[in-house]
């Protein structure tokens, strides 16, 4: 990335980058896909690298550097701290891990670059507390000590210390292997922060997995790191030197500055001889005391962790994807098998499944076959003299035939929706999102109920179409012999043979009871309103059972909610691609960076 102008690129960029953050609060992983766990920890990263550093270093190029110290579990960190300002500010022993909180050392003139929120605003602050040290343990009386702190590692101790050189920070950091898990987090966070690294390491652990993995990191971000050797036996300084720098080089970290602290005995209050340290302060203090090339390396850096996010943006793109990709399946198992469930109570419906057993028995027993189906055979016109001659005198059965067609049409739903439901479950209980998503339970208990319900709304539907259908007197007369309800029951009969209704010259598609239904009506209403009539009240029966097996689906697809509303991985490419065209197609050569004397 070619360095920020002033002004205009500064501008682009913390437009980009307020962007992407609003997309990470808008970016999570909930389920459990192949990569989630991985792709959590990235976005989490990404996220905490935005606000830990890169949005406060652009608003701020002038602010002090910060340098962190890490380094692995025993490596003399908190040693070379105390040496750094030249007594005792961090503890230091042979119990692991000694660093548990993060403590910053600042000159006091400086406070207010890290008093408030500006770097690592997920920590809060602790300033210290200072205590006069007795003399008695060594330590001249103009000299302090740090109490030890009660706050946990979420709290970052603020220490003043004029030793401490203007234009810079220094960070005590918890050990990167460290054997807490939150040390090594904390570790990480402080490190995706820092404008430059002291890396601690020893003369026989220099080698170690950990800390090149942290190393080759740096090296993506383009940051300024130094290395600490500590505790380098006599005799063997300019071997291990020479391995160190081939390893580094290996890594592109060949321009790193290499410092050999010697292993030499501690004096009463744990600390190195001045000497040991001197060229480690020197470097930094030149450092501090050149203001433009404070920026140039925070500049640099800046540069390096922006460019990175690109990459990375990519890779949380790949991870929404197959994240999408999951919840896509998921719900698509779900909405096939409620759309069959739909098709094949809608076959069940219009295919004369349903007139047969109670619903035959009891159409048959209200209507009658005999001489009613033989008056089939005489003219329309004769079939309305003679409808009411028929029924007159016998009991009204409307209602039994009502009750049979809801106990039947309740069963069929009821049952297609049990079958839906077994295969999402079946489907679902086979991913390891889904598993995870669905918890153990039984289908929803007042389905049956609510189907009921619904189906006896529908009845009440054809009433009122019937009703408004017969409007008129000449047909309210016709209707009179056998009643509103009943011209309903007869449309309902209707709509279970044909989902189009039967003219006078197709086949009997249900039986001769479907067709007393069809003449009943045609000689009420004529062919081209029963048409109407039963179109219009298959349309009604299958809004309803969509509502119905909607609600039923939306038992899984709602456990996909909070996917809804989450930044895409479109939207993550996107930004990268904006990135990404900030960077200079020349890349950076690392013997031009300002790495400062040493």
């Amino acid at each position: 990335m070619t360095p920020l102008q002033p002004d205009a690129d500064e501008a682009e960029l913390a437009s980009i980058l307020a962007r992407l953050r609003e997309a990470l609060k808008s970016l999570a992983f909930p389920l459990d896909f192949a990569r989630a766990p991985e792709a959590r920890s990235d976005a989490a990263a990404v996220a905490a690298q935005l606000d830990d550093y890169i949005l406060p270093r652009l608003a701020s190029l002038d602010a002090p550097l910060l340098a962190v110290v890490g380094g692995s579990t025993g490596a003399g960190k908190s040693t070379l701290v105390n040496a750094l300002v030249g007594h005792p500010v961090t503890r230091s022993g042979a119990i692991r891990p000694t660093t548990r909180q993060p403590i910053l050392l600042h000159h006091p003139a400086e406070g207010h670059w890290f008093a408030g929120s500006r770097v690592l605003p997920s920590l809060s602050r602790e300033r210290a507390v200072v205590i006069e040290t007795d003399n008695t343990l060594g330590t001249p009386a103009d000299q302090v000590g740090i109490a030890p702190s009660t706050a946990g590692a979420a709290t970052m101790m603020l220490v003043p210390d004029p030793m401490v050189p203007r234009g810079l920070a220094v960070l005590d950091a918890p050990d990167v292997d460290s054997i807490a898990d939150e040390n090594r987090r904390l570790a990480g966070q402080l490190l995706a922060a820092a404008d430059l690294w002291l890396f601690v390491t020893t003369a026989n652990r220099y080698a170690d997995a950990v800390p090149w993995e942290l190393l080759r990191n740096a090296a993506g971000r383009d940051i300024l790191v130094a290395v600490v050797l500590d505790r380098v036996p006599d005799g063997v300084a300019e071997e291990v030197r020479a391995d160190l720098h081939t390893l580094l080089a290996a890594e592109e970290l060949g321009h790193a500055p290499i410092f050999l602290v010697p292993e030499v005995k501690l004096d009463t209050l744990g600390m190195l001889p001045e000497e040991a340290v001197d060229p480690i302060r020197r470097w930094l203090q030149a450092i501090s005391a050149d203001a433009e090339g404070r920026r140039d390396i925070a500049r640099r850096t800046l540069d390096g962790a922006v460019r990175s996010l690109g990459g990375r943006l990519s890779g949380l793109a790949v991870s929404a994807r197959s994240q999408q990709e999951t919840a896509d399946m998921l719900e698509n198992a779900a909405t096939e098998a409620y759309d069959g469930a739909l098709a094949a109570i809608l076959e069940s419906t219009s295919d004369g499944t349903l007139l047969r057993g109670e619903v035959l028995a009891r159409w048959q027993d209200f209507v009658g076959t005999g001489e009613f189906m033989r008056a089939l055979e005489s003219r329309i016109g004769q079939l309305r003299d003679r409808i009411g001659g028929y029924l007159t005198g016998r009991p009204p059965r409307v209602a039994t035939v009502e009750t049979a067609i809801e106990s039947g049409l309740q069963n069929v739903i009821v049952e297609e929706s049990a079958k839906a439901a077994a295969v999402t479950d079946r489907i679902w209980r086979g991913d390891s999102a889904g598993r995870v998503l669905l918890p153990e339970r039984a289908p929803a208990d007042d389905f049956p109920a609510e189907t009921a319900r619904q189906i006896r709304a529908w009845q009440k539907d054809l009433v009122d179409l019937v009703r408004a259908e017969g409007a008129n007197k000449r047909f309210a007369a016709r209707m009179l012999s056998f009643g509103v309800n009943g011209v309903a029951v007869a449309l309902m009969i209707v709509v279970f043979a044909s989902t189009a209704g039967l003219s006078g010259g197709e086949v009997l598609i249900a039986g001769g009871s479907a067709v007393v239904g069809q003449k009943l009506l045609e000689a009420i209403f004529g062919e081209e309103a029963v048409r109407k009539l039963a179109r219009t009240a298959r349309d009604q029966l299958r809004q309803r059972c969509e509502v119905m097996l909607a609600a039923e689906k939306s038992r899984y697809t709602d456990l996909l909610a909070p996917l809804r509303g989450q930044t895409t991985a479109d939207d993550l490419l996107s930004l990268s691609r904006e990135l990404t065209s900030l960077e200079d197609a020349t890349p950076v050569d690392p013997a031009d960076r300002p790495d400062g004397p040493w």
